[in-house]
């Protein structure tokens, strides 16, 4: 889960106020203490956290929080809104020109994610119907021109690269004549970086800006850093002007620090978050959903954005259809494992719904990515007719099926009896669903 610490103690504090009902002052002075140290153990910018709790308090210990018939639930929303206001308030999006292409100008320093980080925003470029070229203006580090032109290859996106002989100014200057002769309307150039900032990679930086005169210039920062990625953005921003921040590695045990801090200190605004290893885990930064997740609130429009994208309508629909009458298949059962990896870690899914980010339940719900590729292998090892009804599949074709799988015989049976329980459950749901019970929860083979 997102910040997971600061989000626990965070709702913990609030859970105590919620249940109260009248606040006096003391109250709000004693919850504010425990926000005070839950931010400066997420690494928040002291000063920052000083300003937000000294705002929270000028706001709680007012009369109309006092008369209020929810004082907590009131003081809860004081402080959503002020991490909000931290955060930024608004998304803030990238600058697209009316005269393409587009020059996005990635810069950072070494380890933080650049090369990668350029990849997916070109893939999320590209899903929003622009035609990304990444350009690999990394001459010192050869592995860094071969890595972008790997992720190019994986991700269908061009890559222009003339190798580590030119200079970086030369290298993206051709790079966007090359953007205008093939109609790329979004120019994204991956930088050199160092393992510390210094005078020579400012010095080239500046003079990269000066030749191609970016419309956005983006600092890669890596959130697990904390307070450094904040001194990085500002001496970053003092030399450069940057025009936003992407923050890498998010879905980590990130304490939060930058996230909470970099727009108060720098007034950067965050674009974007890395929210996992794959190409496509990169989402744009919306600071009010953020605050409503580390408050426990949920994330449904980002749940639901993942979903539009992720899930095929028609598949689902058909897919209800077949619950009700009783005709979900292994295949079926295989389709729905895909569709639920599109939307990503299911601890990320489930804790963007209001409440269940903090349920210690939550906790013990792990995928085993093993255990479902052991189950794909052993219901792709079916025939089509034993797919469609496990009930044929009797000794002999339990050998053959765990064979052709490379699993045991112990493994197939076990799969097809939790299918058997999962496929009554679905029954139960529907049951449920009609005389509007609650559901008592149950578990798919590969969660733990």
């Amino acid at each position: 889960m997102v910040f997971e610490g600061l989000a626990d103690k965070l709702q913990q504090t609030f859970k105590k106020l919620r249940g109260r009902g009248k606040l006096s002052e003391a109250d709000v002075n004693e919850a504010m203490r425990e926000v005070r140290m839950a931010l400066l153990e997420a690494d928040v910018n002291f000063k920052v956290v000083k300003d937000f709790i000294s705002r929270i308090k000028e706001r709680a210990v007012g009369q109309e929080v006092m008369e209020s018939l929810t004082p907590g639930q009131y003081v809860v929303k004081i402080v959503n809104d002020e991490l909000t206001n931290l955060m930024g308030g608004t998304q803030s999006r990238i600058t697209i020109s009316s005269k393409p292409p587009t020059v996005v100008m990635l810069v950072g320093l070494q380890g933080a994610g650049k090369t990668t980080t350029a990849g997916k925003l070109a893939h999320y470029l590209k899903k929003q119907n622009k035609r990304p070229l990444l350009v690999a203006a990394d001459i010192y580090r050869p592995a860094a021109i071969k890595q972008l032109e790997v992720l190019g290859e994986q991700l269908e996106i061009p890559v222009f690269s003339l190798g580590d002989r030119e200079n970086p100014v030369t290298i993206a200057q051709k790079a966007i004549q090359r953007a205008l002769a093939y109609a790329n309307d979004i120019v994204i150039i991956d930088t050199a970086g160092r393992l510390h900032i210094n005078e020579e990679l400012m010095q080239e930086l500046k003079s990269v800006k000066q030749a191609v005169k970016p419309h956005e210039i983006l600092l890669v920062v890596d959130s697990m850093t904390g307070q450094d990625a904040v001194t990085v953005a500002e001496n970053f921003n003092q030399q450069l002007g940057l025009d936003g921040v992407i923050l890498t590695k998010l879905d980590g045990d990130a304490r939060g620090g930058a996230a909470l801090s970099i727009k108060a200190v720098t007034g950067c605004p965050i674009k974007f978050a890395g929210m996992g290893e794959k190409l496509d885990a990169l989402e744009p930064f919306h600071p009010d959903r953020m605050a409503s997740r580390i408050l426990g609130m949920g994330d449904v429009l980002s749940l639901i954005e993942k979903a539009q994208t992720a899930i095929d309508l028609e598949k689902a629909q058909e897919m209800e259809k077949k619950f009700r009458k009783e005709e979900f298949t292994l295949d079926d059962f295989l389709d729905q494992m895909e569709q639920v990896r599109k939307l990503g870690p299911l601890d990320q899914i489930l804790g963007m719904l209001p409440g269940m980010g903090n349920l210690k339940k939550l906790q013990d719900v792990k995928i085993d990515e093993k255990e479902i590729k052991r189950i794909e292998a052993i219901i792709r090892s079916m025939t089509k007719k034993e797919r469609k009804d496990p009930a044929i599949i009797n000794g002999s074709r339990r050998k053959r099926i765990a064979l052709g799988s490379g699993t045991r015989v112990q493994e197939v049976n076990k799969l097809l009896k939790q299918f058997t329980e999962a496929r009554k459950m679905m029954k139960k749901l529907q049951e449920m669903k009609k005389s509007g019970k609650k559901n008592s929860g149950f578990r798919l083979p590969f969660m733990r």
